[in-house]
């Protein structure tokens, strides 16, 4: 046992974000005098101890203690009760001839410690322990949660151990695998930034999310291979490093457990991401193999499985990978020829018997590898995409001749993709291209690997690679031939180059491909192309999107008849292109639940970014935000990083509502680490969009058409063409607050051309609140009223759309074009209707706008701090427009952001500041900071 204080230095762990806000919430109420328990189960190596040492650090209203449980401790009965009672005040109560502590020693030392301040005790690996002492601890814990003492108990256990009896009732948290983006933060700290994208990405692979291992993996590199200047040792996870960093000693279990754990992790094979190894096959075989019925528990006890609901599970895939593939050959080969015969009557099921068939051969078997093959290529069966994979490639180790083994590795790797597991496909691809094959089977390679680069790596690259399977398999299978160029189709989007996209649609085939909606490379994996998709995406791409819109409609009105979620991720894009927003989201929606329906993982996170887009165009943010987070896990998990890349761009535009900086700057950030290698202009457009609408929602308007005007303009740095039109609106507002109308006016008459077209409902109104921005900045008499007239209209026409967020954006603008004009009365009747809206999308930055403004019209709006009555303070003395401007310089503002936020000129700003330092008589913006700070911003000027 150890025990110490808490610890100042500091301690950054990665992905942890939910459960340390279940633990603040206990320190929460600690620093309000109510006592608390919290319960803290995890897996070996994933962080727990970690977890307790961060706790301790960030408690700061009274005194924290972490104590590591020991099995020394724990080897007497009461020795943990003593351990802590020493740790908590110093003293070890007597052990006096094995007599255990008085009952209430723990708990009155407990609070004998936090008499005069909290206490927080940390408790890690509490499973240590012998069970009286757990027992006393959970009857402590019990009671300290409804007790008025002040003390926590944070307990770390085992995963094995999540449920014992003794903690019942106790709340508790999971710490699971870290997520692909905190692996990847956690590698960069390893290893100071120097780990190269793929280096980092292989090694989040094999560490399946466990930290120590990742660890573990990342110190055995050298400098060249972390930089990825050399290659990779090859396991990149030995069995000896992956038993290490699960703490697993297989060599200390007895016999009888070892051969056990053998037979389990050769069980998982058939389905290596599979829900655990049927456990009554595994007790069959170890029956057969003369195993006792007790080999299990030691096994069990040590944590390194569980079985439960029929159902073998290890603590880990990295540990089943170590156990098995650690063990000799032979061993294996045995394990499996018992678990083929413990299955041979299983006509329900036949794969997994022929795999394990397979896997005890030991050399070809063409029959057998004809028989497995047969059976993963079956139609309409309970098969999962990665069953099947593993089938074909395992079927493939036993085929002699090339042409046939290239066929089903190919067509294995292509499943391998649809079920996420991109990294394996690409493995299973790499000795295909060696092998002497026939045209079909080569043009079939180069599909797949053209679909796994769509997803991660150069679109440019994953073009070429695409219109070369086209152009192989094009005499030999027209529904692949399309499959690839469909493909090269969404290569040129990512890439922003519409020629290349009407280029890869191409012209219509003479002979038309078969109608089934299959997932596999060979099979038609769109099925058949609706001649109205290649006519209408080909007009819109020409730049004729009236003549597209109407082809694209009728696709859009024959949806209902699609199931495959490739179809209808192709009609939701339709349905994007249009503008029928309700539409994009039901069929991408029906997109979602189809991929998970039919275990094609790879389309989950694409669906989930298409959902999101149209929620986004809706300006539905939150949703938005929920479906992009969900898409951005998977993405990770699944080794997409160019869907990744683009649910951090979404995210991105997100936070630029809500004005989360950090979370703004962090997923543009990520987003461009990607986009900008790969070629990903429309990801590179968004999150140039979104940083620019985060600077307008701040008043930094140069700044922000600055980063709009290349993406809207036409030229060589010009935008993505889905998204020119959609930032028009943006860069005319920051254009004439900018100073600078006639730079936007070419920009909004393109956009009137767009908005008569009818493909977005929000740009009616938009196009008529630009051209109320650019009246407003004109010359002349009539500018005042042909303002009015257009910021009416845009009003008007906002009554007709979904779009929450434009309309606020619409009132706010139109409110401060009123109090311009010295009508505050109508200024401000808009200007609470769009507090409302910014608040109920959550749009803090235009909603701190919308309040400023309200404030300049002399009202007070909800959450305000009305004067202090009775205490007039030095700021009493401003009128309310010094005062306006001496909260906002306090807050650090420029002058020309004061003015842009207030609406004045900045020489306005400058004279009113001049006077605020004489009557307050400061010098200095600091000083008047401090004295706006002690005076809380509130006084009520004369």
């Amino acid at each position: 046992m150890t025990g110490s204080q808490t610890a100042r230095s500091p301690l950054r762990i990665h992905g942890r974000d939910t459960e340390l806000s279940t633990a603040h919430t206990l320190m929460s109420s600690l620093a309000h005098g109510t006592g608390g328990a919290l319960v803290c189960a995890a897996g070996p190596g994933l962080g727990r101890t970690a977890f307790l040492e961060r706790a301790v650090q960030e408690f700061r209203p009274g005194r924290a203690l972490l104590v590591r449980a020991t099995a020394a401790d724990g080897a007497r009965p009461y020795g943990g009760v003593r351990a802590l009672v020493h740790a908590v005040t110093g003293a070890r109560p007597p052990a006096g001839r094995g007599r255990a502590p008085e009952r209430d020693d723990l708990l009155m030392s407990l609070r004998s410690a936090a008499a005069d301040r909290p206490l927080l005790l940390c408790v890690d690996d509490v499973h240590l322990w012998d069970a009286p002492t757990r027992t006393e601890l959970g009857r402590c814990a019990r009671l300290l949660r409804t007790s008025p003492a002040p003390v926590g108990l944070l307990l770390s256990v085992a995963d094995h151990r999540a449920h014992d009896p003794a903690l019942a009732g106790l709340p508790r948290l999971r710490l699971g695998p870290l997520d692909g983006p905190a692996a990847a933060a956690l590698l960069a700290d390893l290893t100071d930034g120097r780990a190269a994208p793929a280096v980092r990405d292989a090694l989040a692979r094999a560490a399946d999310g466990n930290p120590r291992l990742l660890r573990e993996l990342a110190a055995g590199l050298t400098p060249q291979q972390l930089a990825g200047l050399a290659p990779l040792p090859r396991p990149l996870a030995d069995p000896a490093t992956l038993l290490r960093a699960y703490g697993a000693r297989p060599a200390e279990l007895p016999p009888d457990t070892r051969r056990f754990l053998l037979l389990a992790a050769a069980a998982h094979e058939h389905h290596p991401d599979g829900p655990g190894a049927d456990a009554a096959l595994v007790l069959r075989a170890a029956t057969a193999a003369g195993l006792g019925d007790t080999a299990p528990e030691p096994a069990e006890a040590a944590g390194l499985v569980r079985i439960e609901d029929e159902r073998v599970h290890f603590a880990g895939a990295p540990l089943r990978r170590a156990l098995y593939e650690g063990a000799p050959l032979a061993r294996r080969r045995a394990a499996h020829a018992l678990l083929a015969s413990a299955s041979e009557g299983d006509h329900g099921r036949p794969l997994p018997h022929l795999v394990h068939r397979a896997l005890a051969a030991d050399g070809p078997a063409p029959a057998l590898a004809a028989r497995l093959a047969g059976a993963a290529q079956a139609e309409g069966t309970y098969l999962s995409h990665e069953e099947r994979a593993v089938a074909l490639a395992v079927a493939a180790r036993l085929t002699e001749d090339d042409t046939e083994r290239a066929a089903r590795l190919t067509e294995a790797a292509d499943h391998a993709r649809l079920a996420g597991r991109h990294a394996h496909a690409r493995e299973l691809l790499a000795p295909v291209r060696a092998l002497p094959a026939a045209l079909p089977v080569r043009g079939r390679a180069e599909l797949v690997h053209g679909l796994l680069s769509l997803r991660d790596g150069p679109v440019a690259d994953a073009r070429e690679e695409l219109l070369l399977a086209a152009a192989l398999l094009g005499p030999h299978d027209p529904a692949a031939t399309l499959t690839a160029r469909l493909a090269a189709t969404e290569a040129a989007w990512a890439m922003g180059d519409a020629a290349a996209y009407v280029e890869a649609l191409g012209d219509a085939p003479d002979e038309k491909p078969d109608e089934k909606e299959e997932g596999d490379a060979g099979g038609g994996v769109f099925g058949r192309l609706p001649e109205d998709y290649r006519t209408g995406m080909a007009a819109v791409l020409s730049g004729r999107l009236d003549a597209g819109v109407g082809p694209l409609r009728r696709l859009l009105a024959r949806t209902d008849q699609a199931a495959a979620p490739e179809v209808l991720l192709r009609a939701g894009v339709a349905a994007l292109v249009v503008g029928d927003l309700a539409a994009a989201c039901r069929v991408n929606a029906r997109a979602l639940a189809s991929a998970r329906a039919l275990g094609r993982t790879t389309l989950v996170p694409q669906a989930l970014e298409h959902l999101a887009y149209g929620e986004l165009r809706a300006g539905r943010h939150p949703r938005a935000r929920v479906h992009a987070e969900e898409g951005l896990r998977i993405a990770y998990r699944t080794g997409q990083r160019n869907i990744a890349a683009h649910q951090h761009a979404i995210l991105a535009l997100v936070a630029s509502v809500e004005g989360d900086t950090d979370a703004l700057t962090a997923h543009a950030s990520a987003a461009g680490a990607v986009a900008a290698p790969h070629g990903l202009v429309q990801v590179l457009t968004l999150t140039g969009w979104a940083l620019a609408r985060a600077d307008l929602g701040a008043g930094r308007v140069d700044e922000a058409a600055a980063r709009l005007g290349p993406l809207v303009r036409p030229g060589p740095r010009q935008g993505h063409f889905a998204v020119r039109m959609l930032a028009v609106p943006c860069y005319a507002e920051a254009a004439v607050q900018a100073g600078a109308p006639d730079a936007a006016r070419a920009a909004v008459e393109e956009f009137a051309v767009w908005a008569d077209l009818g493909v977005d409902p929000a740009a009616p109104a938009q196009l008529a609140r630009c051209r109320a921005l650019l009246a407003g900045a004109g010359a002349g008499g009539g500018r005042v009223a042909a303002a009015d007239a257009y910021y009416e209209e845009a009003r008007a026409r906002h009554e007709d759309t979904v779009n929450d967020f434009e309309r606020a954006r619409t009132l706010l603008l139109h409110g401060k074009w009123l109090r311009r004009r010295r009508r505050p009365g109508p200024a401000r009747g808009l200007l609470r209707d769009a507090l409302v809206a910014f608040e109920g999308c959550g749009a803090r930055a235009w909603t701190e706008q919308a309040r400023a403004e309200l404030r300049a019209t002399g009202d007070a709006p909800a959450g305000a701090e009305p004067p202090a009555p009775g205490r007039p303070g030095p700021l009493a003395e401003l009128t309310p427009q010094q005062l306006r401007i001496a909260r906002c310089v306090a807050e650090g503002a420029t002058n020309r952001e004061v003015a842009l936020r207030l609406s004045v000129s900045p020489r306005t700003v400058d004279h009113h500041l001049r006077n605020v330092f004489a009557v307050l008589g400061v010098r200095s913006r600091l000083e008047l900071a401090r004295l706006v700070d002690r005076a809380g911003g509130s006084a009520a000027p004369r």
